[in-house]
């Protein structure tokens, strides 16, 4: 049953590592990031998608759903290379806070920068003619450079000759348009490199790192582009039905993601070959993946793209078991989370992968609760919260009195039961006791997210789900945040609870 070891770590985008430039980076903090993982004994590093993000600077809505997002290149790496020199970027204004990323400063600096750096680049070189020879990023390269003529608009926003794609259109980019070609080429090569030894630098001090892949890819993609039969669309490639959830308690109108739903019995006459190899690419650059919205392999809600609610969506049936029959090696964390019907706990049993458990919706005053670490077992992640919901404390300094009560109650029992001395005299105390009962828990894998390890209040949410904002995907950690006091803490329950 499942893969997982008892094992702890941490969820943390690249993104919102601490950096001089702007944005987290695979540079010299990434690897300092390893090592502070290494002294608190935690075995695993959870990062959202490293795609390209594109409007509303969403890792789950990217311009290629296998490529690599050029943002998180380390400049001091590409100066240590020669390609740079410090005083060509470091007085740029990459953002403005030290604790937020600024996407919009990103786009316009970064990229020219990086432009820069390709320009000293030796394109002779011969492992980078084998990799453009390989063809693997030839796609986004192709897609990418017809975006930066079109000033990034969306495809369906480009000159007709362009908007569908056609051999011609292919062959004219790489010719005509070969320098600009080469340098998207050369971001993901430079990431590769970057990434790799980063990678290998973690398995050296025995972390493993998870990767993240949204179900779905947006409209504005290389793959709608250039791959239209694998969607259900229009004869003009318009969108016909699109991705989002029903209405629920918590939302009268559901939620409208607004991605092109996959034709899945067009995808099933190649034995699902794009997803194939959408896969190996994941585990070329991760050791575990978790795939966001499982449940949309068994069902999947499909909504008409002309609607402005979900209210009028349907069901409809996803691929289920054949998907997964020749997958269940593989070491894949199902998220499991929203609605979730008899249809996906059988797919859930039928492939083994670990579940997901959330202890921000355990404590709700039911005794069934699913959440709650007395109602399961071993094969599952627990998490503290997930990158959509508020910090840990900031949901407990939320509740009502009444709910509050009953909060403090049910986790009072629940300590009692996992062994944990509970502290409930400050929110702050609160927060930590909530996280040592996930450490104490009987999942296999405990990965808690940095803000709720910090006990940081709202002002440091990752996401708020159907929603675009510049607090959304900007969060940063700041080198000081990283203290050997938080290390040792955390060293001390996974000692405790037998996580190492």
């Amino acid at each position: 049953m499942g893969f997982c070891k008892r094992q702890a770590g941490v969820l943390l985008h690249i993104t919102s590592l601490p950096s001089a430039y702007g944005v987290g980076t695979l540079g010299k903090a990434a690897f300092d990031f390893v090592d502070w993982l290494y002294s608190a004994n935690l075995h695993l590093w959870q990062v959202l998608p490293l795609v390209p993000t594109n409007y509303g600077d969403s890792p789950y809505q990217s311009v290629s759903s296998t490529a690599l997002n050029y943002y998180l290149i380390d400049l001091d790496i590409l100066r240590e290379k020669g390609l740079l020199q410090k005083k060509e970027y470091q007085n740029i204004p990459f953002a403005k806070k030290d604790n937020r990323v600024d996407y919009h400063l990103l786009f316009i600096n970064k990229v020219p920068v990086l432009r820069k750096a390709f320009l000293r680049f030796d394109a002779t070189d011969q492992a980078f003619l084998d990799f453009v020879v390989s063809k693997k990023y030839h796609d986004f390269a192709v897609f990418m450079t017809l975006k930066a003529m079109h000033d990034y608009q969306a495809w369906e926003c480009w000159q007709k000759p362009y908007r569908n794609y056609s051999l011609k259109t292919e062959e004219e980019v790489v010719s005509l348009h070969r320098e600009d070609y080469l340098f998207w080429l050369w971001t993901q090569f430079e990431f590769l490199n970057q990434w790799n030894a980063l990678h290998q630098y973690a398995k050296t001090k025995q972390i493993e790192i998870m990767g993240d892949m949204p179900l779905y890819v947006a409209y504005d993609s290389v793959e709608v582009w250039k791959h239209p039969e694998l969607f259900v669309l229009s004869a003009d490639h318009r969108k016909k039905l699109v991705a989002g959830c029903p209405p629920d308690a918590f939302t009268e109108d559901g939620q409208l993601w607004g991605n092109p739903i996959y034709d899945w019995d067009y995808m099933k006459k190649d034995r699902y070959a794009w997803w194939q190899d959408r896969l190996s690419r994941a585990f070329e650059l991760f050791d575990i993946l978790r795939i966001d919205h499982f449940r949309g392999f068994d069902r999947f809600y499909a909504i008409p793209a002309e609607d402005t609610t979900a209210r009028n969506g349907r069901w409809l049936d996803g691929p289920k078991f054949d998907f997964f029959k020749d997958k269940t090696e593989l070491k894949i964390v199902a998220e499991d989370l929203g609605f979730i019907d008899a249809g996906v706990r059988e797919l859930m049993r039928q492939t083994t992968y670990p579940g997901m458990k959330i202890l921000q919706f355990a404590l709700d005053g039911s005794k069934e609760n699913e959440h709650l670490p007395s109602n399961y077992g071993t094969n599952f992640v627990v998490y503290t919260g997930t990158h959509d919901n508020l910090p840990l404390y900031q949901f407990i300094f939320d509740l009502s009195p009444s709910a509050l009560k009953i909060f403090l109650e049910q986790l009072k029992e629940e300590c009692r039961l996992a062994g944990v001395r509970p502290r409930l005299y400050s929110y702050r105390m609160i927060t930590q006791t909530v996280v040592e009962l996930a450490f104490a828990s009987k999942a296999d894998y405990c990965i808690i997210p940095m803000q709720d390890l910090l006990a940081q209040d709202g002002t440091s949410r990752m996401n708020f789900p159907s929603t675009v904002s510049v607090n959304n995907w900007s969060y940063r950690v700041l080198k000081r945040q990283l203290s050997r006091r938080l290390a040792d803490r955390i060293r001390r329950y996974v000692e405790k609870y037998r996580r190492d």
